[in-house]
């Protein structure tokens, strides 16, 4: 792809969101998100494979029907309330459908079926922005209706931490097991959204934290399966040891950064008096912390059966800017002592 066609589309995702953060109109709003996706469609397809032009079809069909259902939603709230103001919508029915497209959007259980599908057929770059950026837009428009009845929200964040759990038991491609691992996190941000919308904030932000510099570890070994972590040792040995740190710590596993979000909803669902759904929460958390450890027994306890011909590969100049993937990482192992300074600049 030429480099200003690329440098637009990046541009276009960017001004979608920043348009979607400014709204408080939903046919702006709408506009945003509808930018966002005609933006990150050619960076899906730009491999011209079979695989990636399926994913690209899919996230397609997919997105505009949560659109059109989106569009429908607000039209038919601004019918009955005579206004198009985000906030503004007091009609269970017109919130319910606005909650399920934005769901649909960014994957959330049980309109997630996508989501694999979908990340199994992208290069590990466009699968980082499907994870995090391309999610913002929606989850901005989800806290904005807060409707009056958090069930909604409640069955949607544990249903996802179930599925996202279970979803990556039997998974050996590594794209297919970020997606399950996103769909979890999304749940808990999803559970705790009604509650204490700063702690969803906070979850949001380390959760890019952490997925950044994971994917950014896959895309420097070039990994895709997960028996290729085993071969990581030859090519960059300091992976070897940073990239489980970075897997324990989505999995939640304390004194690892992952550990304060999870640690911080389940208090807040106890302050509510939520404890069964705060244990069941916890319970199923387990589920993504064993594929978790999958992938780090696979990386750290395994031998390839061959050594790797010729010289080392970490014995070369490296072609990457590891500046951002050493910062992440550090923020995603070394965070969890500075809970108290965070809890104190969070308004909660």
């Amino acid at each position: 792809m030429a480099p200003p066609i690329y440098s637009a589309l990046i541009i276009s995702l960017g001004l979608g969101t920043t348009m979607t953060f400014a709204s408080t109109h939903w046919y702006l709003a709408w506009m945003g998100i509808e930018i966002n996706t005609l933006a990150i469609i050619p960076l899906m397809a730009q491999n011209h494979i079979p695989r990636a032009i399926e994913a690209t079809t899919k996230y397609f069909f997919v997105q505009a029907t949560a659109s059109a259902t989106l569009l429908f939603a607000g039209i038919s709230n601004a019918f009955l309330t005579g206004q198009w103001d985000i906030t503004h919508t007091p009609y269970t029915l017109t919130s319910t459908l606005i909650t399920l497209a934005l769901a649909m959007k960014i994957g959330l259980a049980p309109l997630h079926s996508w989501m694999p599908e979908v990340m199994q057929g992208l290069n590990l770059l466009t699968g980082l922005i499907l994870s995090t950026w391309q999610k913002l837009a929606p989850l901005y428009l989800i806290y904005q209706i807060q409707p009056n009845n958090p069930n909604i929200f409640i069955a949607l964040g544990f249903l996802s931490i179930i599925v996202g759990g279970w979803g990556g038991f039997n998974q050996v491609q590594l794209r297919k097991i970020l997606a399950y691992s996103s769909i979890a996190h999304l749940g808990w941000m999803i559970l705790i959204l009604s509650f204490s919308p700063p702690l969803a904030l906070l979850t949001i932000i380390i959760y890019i934290l952490m997925t950044f510099s994971l994917f950014s570890s896959f895309m420097l070994t070039r990994t895709t399966h997960i028996n290729s972590l085993s071969t990581t040792w030859a090519k960059i040995p300091i992976l070897t040891i940073s990239t489980p740190l970075i897997l324990l710590s989505l999995g939640g596993l304390p004194p690892l950064t992952g550990f304060m979000p999870k640690w911080m909803i389940l208090q807040e669902l106890t302050k509510q008096s939520l404890c069964p759904l705060a244990t069941m929460a916890a319970l199923s958390s387990l589920f993504s912390l064993y594929f978790y450890l999958r992938l780090s027994y696979a990386m750290t306890l395994t031998m390839p059966p061959n050594n790797p011909a010729g010289t080392l590969p970490w014995r070369l100049n490296p072609r990457h800017n590891t500046l951002p993937l050493a910062l992440t990482t550090t923020s995603t192992i070394c965070l969890l002592p500075m809970t108290p300074a965070i809890m104190s600049l969070m308004p909660f």
